[in-house]
This record gives structure tokens, C-alpha cells and sequence, in this order.
């Protein structure tokens, strides 16, 4: 059986990840943070005791600023297998704490690489390793973009993430390892975070219209993003470590939208006119904007045999479903 050591577990892309390893019969360990409350809210539907026989989903506490803690795990796991997806991955939220970014973000990354070399120097063993990559890192650059196009980081959550990049291919390059930078545009699921923007406009319509909000303030609705479906990206990830020799690959729809084109379609599909409840609040703009992301995802079509399965009208109806039944729940509550 597979073992794969997850970072990031407990987010988005963390736990449709796990669920499509499980899926593909490996046994999966995931780092998460010790906190006061549960935030495991994500994997509830894949957990098992694993006290039990077939429990092939463990947890074990750690953290990628703490590097003996990261060794530590990996010699309990055993994994052949590590995605990094773990990071301070919010980019205005970057600009107000760019010095903890950086040490998650970018030395988090370098400090897991040394832990998986001196892993692997002292076991033998092989592992194959998933640096999780972010569109952020092409920032100004012109689209669309692709693996050759040349990295223009606007916010410390980009440049940390250039640097997580760049110390898997000197990884590679120094001591024959195994690294994978994927490069992922934006992808969305009713798991994102609902601080992100297209959680944010989908939490919104669902509330607007059960009448629990009255108002949805917004920053840049001009910037327009490469936006795919979640569940669909993790499989990219997965074919990266199961080529013959490690790569980078862009994983993107080829397809770009604003967020207001992303506003008018929420909202059409609950017949509401998003102009009669969206407001502008200039503390939600970055001090330096992205205006422009549209990847080119021809290298994994290519090589990976990857595509998206999910357009972009249905992602957005699979966000707004979820956030109206979230908003019914929330109003029946709320009358008890």
C-alpha cells in the first residue's frame, strides 16, 4: 500500500486530495496545527478511529515552522509520497503579515525539502514530493502564462511562493530529488475558505437571498482570474508524481473570467441582480493589484494526459447550491 504524508490537510485542496488517494487505495497521513477548537471540519467524512483494523487515514500534529517536528512525522509515516500544499495562502492577508508568510510560505518549504533529504539519506527510501505552486507567482506578467513565462510577484504571499519554487528545482538539481512544482491557477469548491472571494460573492448570494444579508462589499471586481474546480486539480497533482522523471506544469482551465462576470452569474442563478446588493470598500483592494491571470495548460494536457472536467458555470452552481443550503440551515436556526 501507498503511504502519502499530506501538508495542508485540513484546507481545501488538503482534503479532496486525501479523499481522492483514499480513493486510490493509499494510506494517508496529514500534518495539522495544533489549535484550542477542532478544525478538521473538511475530513469528517473521510475519518476513521484509527484504532480500527482498516483505518487508513491518520493525523499527526506539526507545523512547517517547526523542523524537528517535520522529521518526526516523516519517520512515522513513511511516506513515498509528500504534497506541501500547507501555507498562509491568503494574498491581502500576505500584506498585513508578509514576515509570517515568508517563514510558512517560503522557509516552511525549504525546511520540509531538508527534512525529506535527511529522511531519505538515512532510510533509503524514495519519495517523490509535490511542491504546491500558485498562479500569484506570474502576477504582472502578461498572459496567458506558462511554464516559460518569467515570474512577477505582487504580494509576499507570491514571493514566497516563487521561492518555495525555486528551492524544489535547486532541491532536484543538488541532490537527485524527486520535486514536482505544480503550478495551479485559481480553483474554487464549496470547501474554499469563505474569506476568498469566490466563496465570499457564493456565501453572500445564499444569504442575500434567504434574506439573512443585506449587502456584499468588494475590492478590484475588475481582475479576472483562471478559475477551475478544486476536486479536478488534485488529480493533477497526483500524475505529476507518477511520471518518470519530476517537472513543472501550469494546471489551468484556459479559460479567464472577472470577478464581476463571476458576481452576475452567482447571482443570476438565484434571479437577483448582483448591481442591487454589491458595494465597493477600498480596504479589500491589495496595495498592488493582479489584474490578469489566464493559464496555459497545454504542457499537462501534453504530458500528464490532464484536463478539466468542471466549466466554469458549473463550478460556480456547485458553490451556490452548497451556500443556499448552508443559508437554509443557518435561517432555520436562527427561527429556533
Amino acid at each position: 500500500m501507498k503511504r502519502a504524508l499530506i501538508t495542508g490537510i485540513t484546507g481545501q485542496d488538503g482534503s479532496y486530495l486525501a479523499e481522492f488517494l483514499l480513493g486510490k487505495g493509499y494510506e494517508v497521513h496529514g500534518i495539522i496545527r495544533r489549535a484550542s477548537t477542532f478544525n478538521t471540519e473538511r475530513l469528517d467524512h473521510l475519518y476513521q478511529d484509527p484504532h480500527e483494523e482498516d483505518a487508513r487515514l491518520f493525523l499527526h500534529y506539526g507545523d512547517l515552522s517547526d523542523s524537528s517536528g517535520l522529521r518526526s512525522v516523516l519517520r512515522s509515516a513513511q511516506p513515498n509520497e509528500v504534497y506541501n500544499l500547507a501555507a498562509q495562502s491568503h494574498v491581502k492577508v500576505s500584506f498585513d503579515q508578509p514576515e509570517y508568510t515568508s517563514d510558512v510560505v517560503g522557509t516552511g518549504t525549504l525546511r520540509l525539502l531538508e527534512a525529506v533529504r535527511d529522511y531519505t539519506d538515512e532510510t533509503g527510501h524514495v519519495v517523490k514530493f509535490y511542491q504546491a505552486g500558485s498562479s500569484e507567482m506570474f502576477g504582472a506578467a502578461p498572459p496567458p502564462q506558462s511554464e516559460t513565462t518569467a515570474f512577477y510577484p505582487r504580494s509576499p504571499y507570491a514571493v514566497s511562493k516563487v521561492a518555495g519554487y525555486w528551492y524544489g528545482i535547486n532541491y532536484r538539481e543538488s541532490y537527485n530529488m524527486f520535486v514536482a512544482n505544480g503550478i495551479l491557477f485559481n480553483h474554487e469548491s464549496p470547501r474554499r475558505g469563505e474569506t476568498f472571494v469566490t466563496r465570499k460573492i457564493t456565501r453572500a448570494v445564499g444569504r442575500i437571498k434567504l434574506g439573512l444579508q443585506k449587502k456584499l462589499y468588494l475590492g478590484n471586481i475588475e481582475a479576472k482570474r483562471d478559475w477551475g474546480f478544486a476536486g479536478d486539480y488534485v488529480e493533477a497533482m497526483w500524475l505529476m508524481l507518477q511520471q518518470e522523471k519530476p517537472d513543472d506544469f501550469v494546471i489551468a482551465t484556459g479559460q479567464s473570467y472577472s470577478v464581476k462576470e463571476f458576481l452576475q452569474t452567482a447571482f443570476e442563478m438565484v434571479d437577483l441582480e448582483w448591481k442591487d446588493f454589491v458595494e465597493f470598500d477600498p480596504r479589500y483592494l491589495r496595495p498592488a493589484e493582479v489584474d490578469y491571470l489566464l493559464g496555459d495548460p497545454s504542457k499537462a494536457a501534453e504530458l500528464l494526459n490532464w484536463k478539466q472536467r468542471t466549466g466554469f458555470k458549473e463550478l460556480v452552481s456547485l458553490m451556490v447550491e452548497h451556500d443556499i443550503d448552508l443559508a437554509r440551515k443557518e435561517k432555520i436556526l436562527q427561527a429556533s
